[in-house]
């Protein structure tokens, strides 16, 4: 595996530990269809959380939220329908938001973590 794809995978694990710490209950990890993948999807309380994990060694590129523009949130979104369409039973009742999680350090276990809630 390379090292931006252990270093991603290990972004992604931390931020599942945020999550659940902080209430949510992790339903996918790393979901796939054919528009695409979702690293997250979670449910806090009446929400379905679809989450994108940016994961940086550092900032000299750019914030991790960055990477995260108008583009890749249309193409969350459409993640997100895909989704629903995909597991109605687990959907049913609930809004749906973007979140997303940031994460810069040499080791994403211990570097900065950010959290964005619904990202407009």
């Amino acid at each position: 595996m390379a090292a931006k794809d252990e270093l991603g995978r290990a972004g992604e694990e931390r931020a599942t530990q945020h999550l659940m710490r902080s209430g949510y209950t992790v339903i996918a990890r790393n979901w796939r269809c054919a528009q695409g993948e979702i690293d997250i999807v979670a449910v806090c309380g009446d929400r379905l959380a679809v989450i994108e994990v940016k994961t940086r060694r550092s900032a000299a590129y750019g914030h991790p939220f960055e990477a995260v523009d108008h583009r890749k949130r249309r193409r969350l979104w459409r993640l997100a329908h895909a989704w629903v369409h995909a597991h109605p039973d687990q959907a049913r009742g609930r809004a749906v938001r973007l979140e997303a999680i940031g994460i810069i350090g040499d080791d994403p276990f211990t570097g900065v973590l950010e959290h964005l809630v619904d990202l407009a």
